[in-house]
C-alpha cells in the first residue's frame, strides 16, 4: 500500500466533499472510512482512478451515516444525488483547507492537530504518538477542532500568517514514534508554496531545509544535546542547505521581509560558515534586529544577546541580557554561558545548575547539568576553557 499516495489525495477528496456541502466534520470521517477500506482493498484490487475511488467511496459512507441520523434528516435537502463514475475533478482545495484548519478561534495545538489528519492524511494514532500523548486525548482534540470550524463556509478567504503560523508549529514538535513532523511539516510547506506565491511562504521553507540540514549532528549517539558549534558540519546536508539559500535569496530579492525570512537569514548564515570560529556574528546581530522590528517579541530579544555576546563580548552581552525579563525561557542559560565567557566560572556554574532545574524537557536539563558539572570541577575551574557557543535558535526554539 502506497501510504505517500493516500496522504497526498486526502486534502483534495476532502476538499470535495465539503464543497458539495458536506458538513467539515462528517465529509473528514467519512474520508477516514474511504482511507481504511482503500488500506483493505487496494492491495487485491488497485482502482485506475485512485481519486475518484476514494471520492466515490467517501460520499457514499458520508450519506449512509447523514441518512442514519434521525437528528440530521433535515440535511437531505441539502444533499446532490451521487455523482456518475468518471475521472476525478482536477480542482485542488488543499489550500482552502489549510486556511480552514488554522480557524482563529482553534488553540494553536488544535489547529496543528487538525492539519495534520485532514490535510496531512495522518491516522489519530500516529499524531498522537508524535505528540507523546494517549490517543484518546488526541482523538477528543481533534473532534473539538472539528466541531469548531463544522460551520464555517469553505469559500471563505483565510489568513496567510496563521496557516504560517500552524505550520511552524508543526515542525517545532519535531520528531518521535513512527511519524517525523520535521518532514511532515516540509512536505506540508511545500504543497502550500506550490499553490501560493507569498516571499513568506518561500522564508518557512527555507528555514525549515536550513535547521533540517544539520539534523544529523544535533544529538550524540546517547541522545544528549550537541551545541552548534561542536557539530560535525561534515554531517550537515548540502543539498538542503543549497535548496534553502536559493529559496531564500529569491524570497528576499522581492523586499517583502518578514520574520520568517528574517530567522531563514540568521539559520543561511550558520550554515555558510565553515566553522563555528567564521560565524558572521556582526551581520546575525543585524538580522535580529530585523527580526525584534518585525516581531517586537522579547524571546528574540534573548537571543539577539547570545549573538551580541560573541560578535561584541560578553560584557556587551550580559548588557543587553539585563534588559529582559528574567523569567523568559532559556534566560539563566544565556546569563550562564555570557557569564562563563567573562571568566566568571563560580557565577556560571551557579547558573547553570539553575538553568537545569528550569529546563522544559530531559535532554536540555542534562546538558544544563554537565556543563554545571564541567565548571565544578578542578580542572575546569583551572584552565578557564572557553564553552562551545549555546545554540543561537530561532524565536520559537527551533532545534539547533
Amino acid at each position: 500500500m502506497n501510504e505517500a499516495l493516500l496522504r497526498s489525495l486526502t486534502p483534495g477528496v476532502l476538499g470535495i466533499l465539503v464543497r458539495r456541502g458536506a458538513d467539515f466534520a462528517a465529509a473528514e470521517d467519512a474520508v477516514q472510512d474511504a482511507l481504511v477500506e482503500a488500506v483493505r482493498v487496494w492491495p487485491a484490487d488497485p482502482p485506475r482512478d485512485p481519486k475518484g475511488w476514494l471520492i466515490t467511496v467517501a460520499w457514499r459512507r458520508f450519506l449512509d451515516a447523514t441518512r442514519a441520523d434521525v437528528a440530521r434528516r433535515r440535511r437531505e435537502d441539502l444533499l446532490d444525488e451521487e455523482p456518475a463514475p468518471g475521472p476525478a475533478p482536477v480542482a485542488d482545495d488543499t489550500l482552502q483547507l489549510y486556511f480552514l484548519c488554522a480557524h482563529p478561534s482553534l488553540t494553536p495545538s488544535s489547529a496543528v492537530a487538525l492539519t495534520l489528519r485532514a490535510v496531512g492524511g495522518l491516522t489519530t494514532r500516529q499524531i498522537a504518538q508524535a505528540y507523546l500523548v494517549p490517543e484518546a486525548t488526541m482523538a477528543q482534540r481533534i473532534s473539538r477542532a472539528k466541531r469548531t470550524v463544522s460551520g464555517v463556509r469553505f469559500d471563505q478567504p483565510g489568513d496567510v500568517a496563521t496557516v504560517l503560523r500552524v505550520l511552524y508549529l508543526v515542525f517545532n514538535e519535531g520528531y518521535s514514534g513512527d511519524v517525523d513532523l520535521l518532514a511532515e511539516a516540509i512536505r506540508l510547506t511545500r504543497q502550500l508554496a506550490a499553490a501560493i506565491d507569498h516571499p513568506e511562504v518561500a522564508g518557512l521553507l527555507a528555514l525549515m531545509l536550513l535547521h533540517r540540514a544539520r539534523r544529523a549532528s544535533r544529538t550524540r549517539p546517547d541522545g544528549s544535546l550537541v551545541p552548534l558549534a561542536e557539530q560535525d558540519r561534515g554531517r550537515w546536508d548540502t543539498e538542503s542547505i543549497a535548496e534553502g539559500v536559493e529559496i531564500l535569496q529569491a524570497a528576499l530579492a522581492r523586499d517583502r521581509l518578514g520574520e520568517f525570512q528574517a530567522q531563514a537569514a540568521i539559520a543561511a548564515l550558520h550554515a555558510d560558515a565553515p566553522t563555528a570560529e567564521e560565524t558572521d556574528w556582526v551581520q546575525i546581530v543585524e538580522w535580529y534586529d530585523e527580526l525584534a522590528r518585525l516581531t517586537d517579541s522579547p524571546v528574540v530579544r534573548l537571543n539577539r544577546a547570545v549573538a551580541v555576546g560573541e560578535a561584541d563580548g560578553p560584557r556587551a552581552g550580559l548588557a543587553a541580557l539585563a534588559a529582559l525579563d528574567d523569567s523568559l525561557p532559556r534566560h539563566t542559560a544565556v546569563a550562564a554561558y555570557l557569564h562563563e565567557r567573562d571568566g566568571d566560572l563560580a557565577t556560571a556554574a551557579r547558573l547553570y545548575v539553575e538553568a537545569a532545574r528550569k529546563a522544559t524537557n530531559l535532554a536540555e536539563c542534562e546538558h544544563l547539568t554537565r556543563q554545571a558539572a564541567r565548571l565544578n570541577t578542578p580542572a575546569a575551574q583551572a584552565s578557564g576553557c572557553r564553552p562551545a557557543p549555546l545554540s543561537s535558535r530561532s524565536p520559537s526554539s527551533l532545534r539547533e
